[in-house]
């Protein structure tokens, strides 16, 4: 007879499964919302009514077999609850909005048969600015947090939410009907999408918080839409550019860290951990697009990618074919962390202080001064020049502008190792 559990081992469950169905399928909950109550604020927040009543009503009557079917039947209930709490001088207008809820006409798939992958591409309206598209697509279906998104843009948490609040209000202003795009349509989504794509497996790959270097769960989340979206549009070059990226950026995960779970740089990799199988799979989808004429931007990265991942020793990588592949791309894509990392090629192919220069520039330290992988770069090239006490100030500064205790711990290291080299150059003290 298996023994009843405790309150507190009952308690402990239900948290654990809803940590697990919120972190899994939360983006794909708010799209089946989100196309029955056509507003993203309503959906947001009935989902978070729904959280609150499985809580109480899961620790009572166990955990259901579909989590997630029961979050958003429930979160259906708590939008009509809201609806008809609401002061509205048009009946006629809340009794409508009541009777789409409650009904739930079958929503048109169109071309898109994926749930989050359709919705992805209703909210990355041309009628919205980009920025503005992919933030609020990346906190209501990505999964991100609002600080998350902030990060992935480089700009302060206040700004991002105050864009967000002007994209939601023309939504509602403009009419932006969150409908189903048509496939003649899908072209002019596709930067907008993929740019959401690539920043959810950003957010996997280089987690800014917590006490993980890797969310696997966004990682493969972001390859499997990319894959989607090759299947959707497979004359398009840029979608296998980024599926190809993807897999060759992934395919270090077994080799970023070492056995205490301390994150390893590039050139201290064990490569032979690096996944065979998931290379290959990217230089396929690379291979597929190399003669569609100019490269695009993923591709281009794709490119660098494959540099790397075609190279068994640090030593022998083609800096010079990186650098010049970054000349393509800045002027395809002149952000700042493209320079940033274009900064860093320039570097490994002639030296430290030729790197340092191009970090140094005044626009780019100042349109980077909070991103922590900005002064990590910057101290480790400045290790590298002998510059020691720089370097110290530098890795300090990194430490105050990430909240990831790994990344953290990293920093501290080569705090510990520069430290180490500025006492042995200084000699032992007089007595």
């Amino acid at each position: 007879m298996t023994p009843t559990p405790r309150p507190a081992e009952r308690s402990d469950r239900v948290d654990q499964a809803l940590e697990h169905v919120y972190r899994s399928d939360r983006g794909r909950v708010l799209a089946r919302l989100m196309a029955v109550l056509r507003d993203f604020d309503l959906a947001e927040d009935a989902l978070q009514d729904a959280v609150v009543s499985a809580r109480s009503a899961w620790r009572t009557g166990g955990v259901p077999d579909n989590p997630a079917g029961w979050l958003v039947t429930t979160a259906r209930r708590k939008a009509l609850d809201r609806i008809r709490r609401a002061a509205s001088a048009d009946r006629r207008h809340r009794a409508w909005a009541e009777l789409a809820i409650a009904w739930d006409p079958p929503e048109p798939v169109g071309p898109i048969r994926d749930d989050r992958l359709r919705l992805i591409f209703i909210c990355c309206h041309p009628a919205l600015p980009m920025e503005a598209r992919v933030g609020l697509t990346l906190r209501s279906i990505g999964g991100l947090t609002t600080p998350e998104v902030a990060r992935a843009f480089l700009i302060p948490e206040p700004t991002l939410a105050q864009r967000l609040v002007r994209a939601k209000r023309k939504i509602r202003e403009s009419g932006i009907g969150y409908r189903v795009p048509d496939r003649d349509e899908l072209p002019g989504r596709l930067g907008g999408v993929l740019a959401v794509i690539y920043l959810i497996f950003n957010a996997g790959y280089l987690a800014s918080s917590g006490t993980e270097l890797i969310r696997v769960d966004l990682c493969d989340e972001a390859i499997r839409l990319s894959d989607l979206v090759t299947e959707l549009l497979p004359d398009e070059a840029e979608p296998w550019g980024l599926a190809a990226l993807l897999r060759f950026q992934h395919s270090r995960r077994s080799a970023r860290t070492g056995p205490e779970g301390q994150p390893l740089t590039l050139e201290e990799q064990d490569r032979r951990r690096w996944d065979a199988q998931m290379i290959l799979a990217g230089a396929t989808r690379l291979g597929r697009v190399r003669d569609q004429g100019p490269p695009g931007p993923y591709q281009l990265q794709a490119e660098i990618a494959a540099v790397h991942a075609g190279t068994d020793e640090p030593t022998a990588t083609d800096w010079g074919r990186i650098v010049a592949l970054y000349d393509q791309l800045v002027s395809w894509d002149p952000t700042p962390v493209v320079r940033l990392n274009r900064a860093v090629a320039v570097a490994m192919a002639e030296r430290p202080e030729s790197g340092l220069a191009l970090l140094d520039a005044p626009d780019l330290a100042m349109a980077l001064s909070n991103y922590h992988l900005f002064h990590l770069t910057r101290a480790d090239l400045l290790r590298r020049a002998g510059r020691l006490d720089e370097a110290v100030g530098a890795y300090e500064e990194a430490a105050r502008h990430t909240d990831n205790s790994v990344e953290r711990a990293f920093v501290q290291r080569r705090l510990v190792e520069v430290a180490d080299r500025r006492n042995a150059a200084d000699g032992p003290r007089p007595s």
